[in-house]
């Protein structure tokens, strides 16, 4: 098992920032890639970004690229997303996903095993 709790999210002006963390428990965090997604008031959850369980392969959606960077740090069993020039249609519930250990990094939402419970983000204009 593996516990997932994200914090950090809040309301910010367009053109902010704010960084997003996942804190994990349980099963090794270490090992696992790591995923972060993203739910707006009626859509579907869509993928944002991705790590590897060694950092070496990192990949996002289209629409974040140069804006959001995704990092981790195994000693914190931590994962995080700067979010940089956000704007308004960032505006969402964001989501931290666990894959299984030594998981190629993937952005189908149907690999990942754990999730947190979600964390508001919202990007006034």
């Amino acid at each position: 098992q593996v516990q997932l709790v994200e914090s950090g999210g809040g309301l910010v002006q367009a053109g902010g920032s704010l960084r997003l963390s996942c804190a994990a428990s349980g099963r090794a965090f270490s090992t696992s890639t790591m995923g972060w997604f993203r739910q707006a008031p009626g859509k579907e959850r869509e993928f944002v970004a991705a790590i590897s369980w060694s950092s070496s392969n990192r990949h996002y959606a289209d629409s974040v690229k140069g804006r959001f960077t995704i990092s981790r740090d195994n000693a914190k069993n931590t994962v995080y997303l700067q979010m940089n020039s956000l704007k308004p249609e960032d505006t969402a519930v964001y989501y931290c996903a666990a894959d299984r250990p030594y998981a190629a990094i993937s952005s189908n939402i149907d690999d990942y095993d754990y999730w947190g419970q979600g964390t508001q983000v919202t990007v006034s204009s």
